[in-house]
C-alpha cells in the first residue's frame, strides 16, 4: 500500500511541541494587547496582482518564490508569501480609514514561499506581524521596532540585537541607485548571478546579497544622500529608541527584500540558526496604500518568523513552563463503576478540570502506569462497592497517599489540593 509523507518545506507540529507553539503564540498576543494591537485575519489566498504591485515585481518573492495558481473562475490566485500586502488590501476594502484613530492591528498565521529549505526555513512557516496604518509619526517605528524586541524577550531568548537603517523616499534611491551602480559596474563581472540580474533591476538589494558582501565595502551609503526631511525622520526614530533603552546598530547596508518600504528600515539578528541570521524585521511603507487602491495613508509594521523564534529558544535550551499535566485520571473496576465513569469524567471536566479516563479495557496495572504517563496529578478509583457507597478513592500521585472522599464532593477537594500546591510553591 502507498505511504505518504509531508510535501517538502513544511512539518507537522506534533504534541509535545505544539505546546511550545501555544506559548510563543500567547507571547504575541498578550504583547499585542499591552500594545493596543487588535488582531486581524486575512484570507491565506489573494489576487496574483495585489502582491506584483504591493511587494514589487523586481523582488525574489514575486519572481521566484510564489505559490501562484489559476482558479476555477480562471482568475491568478496566489498563496500569500508575506502578511503586510493582505492586511492593507483588507484595511482599503473595508474603510478602516475611516476610524478617526490609527489602525493597530496584528496577524499570526501561515505564509508560503517556494524556497530552498534550510533550517529556519520552510515552505509553509508562520508569522508573527503587526501594522499600525494612519501616522508617519517617528516615534511609531520606534514603537513597532520596540513591539518586536519585547517579543524576543518575553519568550525568554538572549543575543537578539536589532540593525536599522533608513531606505529613504523613491526620489531619494533614484538619486542613490547612479551612485551606487558607478560602484558596482567595475565589479559586475566579479558578482553572482543574481547581482548581476539586481543591478539591472533594483540595485539596492544587490547589497543585501549575502554571497558577495565582502566586495561592498567602500560601497556608497544611502545616508549619505538623504533629505533633511528623511535624516530628521531616522533621528527622531533614535532618539525614541534611545529613550525607551532599545538597544540598536545602524546597518547602511540594511535595504530588506521589499520594495514598498520607506524612511525606516529594521531587522532582527541572531545566531544559531545555520546561515540565516535574520528572524525578524519591517519598516515603513508610506505609499503602500495608495498603490493598493487606496487613498494613501502612511505606514510600519513588522513581521517575524515563528520557525526562527522555536529553533532559537531550541539552540538555547529554553523550555516555557507549560503545563499540560492532567488534574485527574480516572479509574474504575467493576461494570456498575464502569457505566458510572463517563459522568464521574464529565462533571469533573465541567467544573474546569483536566481529565481523562481509559478506553482500551487495560488491567490495574497498566492504568496507573497510563495515568503516570499523563503526568496526573490525582488518580482517582472507583470500585462498585465504592460507588454504592457514594464515595471515591483519590490518589495524590505526588506522594503516594490515598483517601477516600464524597463523589459529590470530587471536583472541590481536587481544587481544594491543588490550590494549596500552588500556594505551597509561591512561598519564600
Amino acid at each position: 500500500m502507498k505511504t505518504f509523507q509531508k510535501p517538502p518545506g513544511t512539518q507537522d507540529v506534533l504534541p509535545n511541541t505544539v505546546e511550545t507553539w501555544q506559548f510563543v503564540e500567547k507571547t504575541a498576543r498578550d504583547l499585542c494587547r499591552r500594545f493596543h494591537y487588535r488582531e486581524i485575519r486575512t484570507p491565506m489566498f489573494e489576487a496574483t496582482e495585489l502582491y506584483q504591485r504591493g511587494v514589487g515585481e523586481t523582488t525574489d518573492i514575486v519572481e521566484k518564490e510564489m505559490y501562484t495558481f489559476e482558479d476555477r473562475g480562471h482568475r491568478s490566485m496566489t498563496l500569500r508569501p508575506e502578511g503586510t500586502a493582505g492586511v492593507v488590501r483588507s484595511y482599503v476594502e473595508n474603510k478602516l480609514y475611516g476610524d478617526p484613530d490609527i489602525a493597530k492591528l496584528y496577524y499570526i498565521g501561515p505564509m508560503f514561499r517556494y524556497e530552498r529549505a534550510q533550517a529556519g526555513r520552510y515552505r509553509q512557516f508562520h508569522q508573527f506581524g503587526v501594522e499600525a496604518i494612519g501616522s508617519d509619526d517617528p516615534a511609531l517605528d520606534a514603537e513597532v521596532i520596540a513591539l518586536g524586541y519585547q517579543f524576543y524577550k518575553e519568550v525568554g531568548l538572549n543575543g537578539i540585537t536589532v540593525e536599522i537603517n533608513s531606505v529613504g523616499t523613491p526620489e531619494i534611491r533614484a538619486s542613490f541607485r547612479t551612485k551606487l551602480l558607478n560602484f558596482l559596474e567595475p565589479m559586475r563581472s566579479s558578482l553572482c548571478e543574481d547581482c548581476q540580474s539586481r543591478m539591472d533591476r533594483n540595485p539596492l538589494r544587490v547589497l543585501d546579497c549575502k554571497v558577495d558582501q565582502p566586495k561592498f565595502e567602500g560601497a556608497p551609503s544611502i545616508l549619505d544622500s538623504l533629505d533633511e526631511e528623511c535624516t530628521d525622520h531616522f533621528t527622531q526614530v533614535r532618539q525614541s529608541l534611545d529613550a525607551m533603552d532599545i538597544p540598536y546598530r545602524i546597518n547602511p547596508r540594511l535595504v530588506r527584500g521589499l520594495d514598498y518600504y520607506t524612511h525606516t528600515a529594521f531587522e532582527y539578528k541572531a545566531q544559531g540558526i545555520g546561515s540565516i541570521d535574520t528572524v525578524g524585521g519591517g519598516g515603513r511603507y508610506n505609499g503602500l496604500v495608495a498603490e493598493v487602491g487606496g487613498d494613501d495613508r502612511p505606514g510600519v509594521g513588522l513581521g517575524i518568523g515563528l520557525e526562527r523564534t522555536l529553533l532559537l529558544l531550541e539552540n538555547q535550551q529554553i523550555q516555557p513552563n507549560m503545563d499540560t499535566a492532567l488534574d485527574v485520571y480516572v479509574i474504575t473496576l467493576g461494570e456498575n463503576a464502569d457505566r458510572e465513569s463517563p459522568v464521574i469524567v464529565q462533571k469533573l471536566r465541567n467544573a474546569g478540570l483536566a481529565v481523562d479516563r481509559d478506553y482500551q479495557g487495560r488491567k490495574m496495572k497498566a492504568l496507573f502506569k497510563a495515568a503516570d504517563r499523563t503526568g496526573a496529578r490525582f488518580t482517582a478509583i472507583l470500585g462498585d462497592d465504592e460507588l454504592e457507597r457514594g464515595e471515591i478513592a483519590l490518589k495524590n500521585m505526588a506522594t503516594g497517599e490515598q483517601q477516600h472522599v464524597p463523589l459529590s464532593e470530587l471536583a472541590t477537594v481536587v481544587f481544594s489540593f491543588i490550590t494549596e500546591h500552588k500556594k505551597g510553591n509561591n512561598q519564600p
